[in-house]
């Protein structure tokens, strides 16, 4: 690399400069949003360094210009062209081919670019498929992820970043991708990267999860092992199983009965949200050996949202008893089974 103003970010980042590799930069630079071209100029440079880490020498070892190209057309299925009915990788693989194609580029290594760019995303795969998908796979964790930065030459990042601003690239990149799924959900299946991308987008549950698939497989598969615990077919049934599992001291049986997110409230004053808190304070209630005595007043459930509210008893914590009215909110899943969104037994 050379940090000399005068010269042009292509000369100072010694790309290549075939005539293949200057018309998939300036395709690139026109169909996609500079934020991501910075992006794909990047994820060449640092998997040229991870190639120079390794040992790999560039036209005996990889194919440069292939590189090159692969990273520049990684993210095209992110652009209004690229933008069809199948994953954005994909998408963005099959308009590279073509572009490739059109130039006369030979199908082995049309072939080559196609992995690439198709399965930049798939982790543990790209690595297997050749040097120059899995280079190129690297390079492009190391610009979103920091995959591997600490391999980097002293100071390249900083002088890549300098010249090619990131621009929030991890989070731009991420709106695109949902906003294509969140027009066409048939490009972002649940177990892709980009359906785990939308899940965070969405309201729990709206979109299933492994378990949710199973469920709905219609073969009628049960939970075994560490999965065997029933999961409450009503909202009545979520305080039973309370009452249950803390009687057997089954921690990850109450988690069970809380969305990832949810809030819970053990003590006045003491609000907790999320798994690990919440599992935290149910471990503290199981050691002390508390007992719940759950007394239904009042369910009002409309579709998969429904309010409970119980007269409750909680013993083993404490001198004396803890009488209280809960105010819980229950949702659905999509697996039919109901768990707490809220749980708060001292909102009155």
């Amino acid at each position: 690399m050379t940090t000399d103003a005068h010269l042009s970010v292509a000369e100072q980042l010694d790309l290549p400069d075939t005539s293949l590799a200057q018309e998939a930069y300036a395709y690139a630079a026109q169909a996609t949003p500079a934020f991501v071209h910075h992006h794909s100029v990047r994820s060449y440079v640092f998997a040229r360094a991870h190639a120079q880490n390794q040992g790999l020498h560039a036209g005996s070892d990889y194919d440069d210009e292939l590189l090159y190209v692969s990273c520049l057309l990684h993210d095209i299925g992110l652009s209004e062209e690229g933008n069809g009915d199948q994953r954005f990788e994909v998408d963005g693989a099959d308009l590279a081919a073509a572009f490739l194609r059109e130039r006369g580029v030979e199908e082995r290594r049309v072939a080559v670019a196609w992995d690439a760019i198709a399965l930049h995303t798939s982790d543990g795969i790209a690595s297997r498929k050749g040097t120059e998908v899995a280079l190129a796979q690297a390079g492009i964790a190391t610009d979103i992820l920091g995959a591997r930065r600490e391999s980097l030459p002293p100071g390249l990042a900083d002088e890549v970043h300098a010249l090619l601003p990131r621009q929030d690239l991890a989070y731009g990149l991420s709106d695109a991708i949902v906003t294509q799924a969140r027009t066409k959900p048939h490009k972002a299946s649940p177990l892709t990267f980009p359906g785990d991308l939308l899940r965070h987008h969405l309201p729990y549950g709206a979109q299933p999860g492994w378990y949710d698939l199973i469920a709905a497989a219609g073969w009628g598969d049960q939970p075994v092992g560490v999965t065997a615990r029933r999961r409450a077919e009503t909202p009545q049934q979520v305080g039973t199983l309370f009452m249950e599992y803390l009687e057997a001291g089954d921690v990850e049986g109450l988690v069970s009965l809380y969305e990832p997110n949810a809030h819970f409230v053990p003590a006045p004053g003491t609000h907790l949200v999320g798994t690990d808190a919440i599992r935290g304070a149910m471990r503290q209630m199981v050691d002390s050996g508390a007992r719940l005595t759950l007394e239904p007043r009042e369910i009002r459930q409309v579709d998969d949202v429904a309010l409970v509210s119980n007269n409750a008893v909680l013993t083993g914590v404490g001198p004396e008893p803890v009488l209280s009215t809960t105010t819980e909110i229950l949702r659905r899943r999509p697996d039919g089974g109901w768990v707490h969104a809220v749980d708060d037994p001292f909102f009155s």
